[in-house]
């Protein structure tokens, strides 16, 4: 029972997460107002504005090192982590996300039909350079009103 009160009380994981459902809820109604339509997936689903892996591993960098410095080694660590994540997010996952798309295309052309949402590859896994400072923004604000509260 001390560990489920220890980790429901950790500050780094709360920043985080809270950081990631932040992200995923303005994702979500962003949706619901670009497309007039609620899409249940973009809550849990990748790519899309802001990006909630930023949120999320900002959030934790920001935490830690309100928590123990800018110049401890929790701080190094969580921020060398956050950048790898981003790097990967607007690099290699974007990449694939286009690649999937245009074989999603070739496919529709090659077999001259409309494919189910299931058989064709899923096309918002990466983001834009601009998603990924938004959701690093939105995880800093977020860590430091968390630990100033």
């Amino acid at each position: 029972m001390h560990t489920l009160v220890g980790i429901l009380h950790n500050p780094f994981l709360i920043s985080a997460v809270t950081a990631w459902l932040t992200a995923q809820i303005i994702k979500t109604i962003l949706y619901l107002l670009y497309f007039r339509e609620f899409n249940f997936e973009r809550m849990w689903g990748s790519g899309g504005m802001p990006s909630a892996h930023s949120a999320t591993v900002c959030a934790l960098a920001v935490a830690a090192g309100l928590h123990d410095g800018f110049d401890d080694y929790p701080f190094a660590i969580a921020t060398v982590f956050a950048l790898v994540v981003m790097y990967d997010a607007c690099g290699v996952r974007r990449a694939a996300g286009q690649h999937a798309k245009m074989l999603n295309k070739l496919e529709e052309i090659i077999f001259s039909k409309d494919f189910s949402p299931e058989d064709r590859l899923k096309e918002l896994i990466g983001h834009t350079p601009l998603q990924v400072l938004a959701g690093a923004m939105l995880g800093i604000v977020i860590a430091v009103v968390l630990f100033f509260i």
